[in-house]
């Protein structure tokens, strides 16, 4: 087991960043095809009512980020565990950890089930649908979340997977997934005049059949980490961990669906229909600068793990120097591409007048701090790889409720729809600084011990940022 991930604490950190994060972040862009294909055709089909409809699948939208968020914090949480066992040659607990995030998939996905499917309608009233795109979304998360299993399960052995060094093999699932979803997509849209119903249903069985791809490898005993059905039980420890160290992303993403219950207010108060729309269009668009910095600290996560588990600081250090090149020259790079096709990616969605014009000011305005957001992320995944959840806690928590829902409260009473738009450069600059100030922090702690690494364990370096 030990020789399938040795290579983490041996390769050169260039080629093994570059090894690891190139199909995850392949993944992360096929993975926002996702709903981007489902609104693309959509739009297309609903013709003069196309703004209703794509206002649908954009307040849907938060809901399955809160779906999607349970599997993050069982990948994140278990990644962390399993990558750190790993670099200690802790083979059982890695393959305890792996059982009980089985098992964790399938409570956690019917926890969720039953109280949105009882009163969806109501949950969507709160994020802040109006009655001409009600219908529409609720059609849509009817399905999604009735197959929410398959995101839950899927998004955390993704995780897994890469824990273990093998990011090829997630980014395939991701691959057949998304291939599967744009072939089903018309299929169900048009051909069988399904509408919102056909873009939900060919999004749940795309997402079983890559499920099930990741489900065989587990079961084949392919990876580092075997499989072994006793190790389905619960352990409470194990669990507690998963929790502890998974509790910040799943913040982040549900602060997310937190926050857009403000924000969607707040444009229904100030924008509309129209307004929802574009939102919703704006923040698919920004999924392909987003995922791919996600992708690029996924793609970090085990070399740190299992490097603090084999005690080589100075690999850490070099590795996280990397990350952070790297995020923010994607970010500026995305960013000035988007400023530069702007119409044509907001046209292929819908051709209304007033969606177009909003859309293009929304964008100039929304996606400014897009090159300082790898700093928060690449932050957080170092806390969460050196099982440190209190900082990545806080990390995790800031940008989105510590600073985008005040902002958003705040600034549309002086500046109305502009202000809305202006909560997230100013959100995303106000986190920069607090990412700043703790990675400081750690990045002087390792330069002081990586001279030193085989003398102190993880526990005894204060590599917490202060939160100890």
């Amino acid at each position: 087991m030990e020789e399938k991930s040795e290579f983490l604490g041996k390769e050169s950190i260039k080629k093994l960043l570059f090894k690891l994060s190139t199909p995850v972040i392949i993944g992360m862009i096929v993975q926002a095809l996702y709903n981007v294909v489902d609104t693309l055709f959509v739009g297309k089909a609903y013709g003069a009512e196309s703004v209703q409809a794509i206002g649908g699948l954009s307040i849907a939208f938060p809901i399955q980020m809160i779906i999607m968020a349970f599997g993050i914090v069982l990948g994140t949480g278990g990644s962390s565990i399993i990558s750190r066992a790993l670099g200690a040659r802790e083979n059982e607990k890695a393959e305890r950890t792996l059982g009980n995030v089985f098992s964790l998939s399938l409570l956690l996905s019917i926890l969720i089930a039953v109280p949105f499917l009882l009163y969806l309608d109501l949950i969507l009233e709160i994020f802040g649908a109006t009655p001409g795109i009600l219908p529409y979304a609720s059609e849509y998360l009817e399905y999604i979340i009735a197959g929410g299993l398959f995101f839950v399960f899927g998004v955390a052995v993704q995780h897994i997977v890469r824990a273990e060094g093998n990011a090829r093999l997630a980014m395939n699932a991701m691959l057949i997934g998304a291939g599967i979803n744009i072939l089903l997509d018309p299929l169900f849209i048009f051909s069988f005049g399904m509408g919102v119903k056909g873009a939900a249903i060919a999004t749940v069985i795309s997402q079983a059949v890559s499920s099930g791809w990741l489900l065989h490898y587990c079961l084949k005993g392919k990876g580092a980490v075997h499989f072994k059905a006793g190790n389905l039980k619960p352990n409470l420890k194990i669990i507690k961990e998963i929790g502890a160290i998974g509790l910040g992303s799943f913040v982040m993403q549900a602060s997310s669906s937190l926050m857009m219950i403000f924000v969607y207010n707040a444009l229904a108060n100030h924008g509309g229909d129209v307004a929802i729309a574009v939102f919703g269009i704006v923040i698919k668009i920004n999924s392909f600068i987003f995922l791919p910095l996600l992708g690029m600290s996924f793609g970090l996560q085990p070399i740190v793990g299992f490097n603090y588990g084999a005690k080589k600081f100075e690999r850490i250090v070099e590795a996280v120097k990397l990350a952070l090149i790297a995020t923010t020259s994607f970010g500026l790079l995305g960013l000035l591409t988007i400023y530069l096709f702007t119409e044509q990616l907001l046209v292929l969605f819908s051709a209304d007048p007033e969606y177009l014009a909003v859309g293009k000011h929304a964008v100039m305005i929304m996606l400014m701090g897009m090159p300082l957001i790898g700093l928060n992320v690449v932050t957080v995944t170092l806390f969460q790889a050196l099982g440190q959840a209190k900082p990545s806690f806080l990390l995790s928590l800031s940008r989105q409720l510590l600073f985008l829902i005040p902002l958003v409260l705040i600034l549309p009473k002086y500046y109305g729809l502009d202000g809305v738009w202006a909560a997230y450069p100013t959100s995303d600059l106000l986190s920069f600084m607090l990412s700043a100030f703790l990675l400081f922090r750690v990045y002087r702690t390792f330069k002081k011990h990586s001279a030193h690494a085989g003398t102190g364990t993880g526990k005894e370096m204060a590599v917490s940022g202060g939160f100890e």
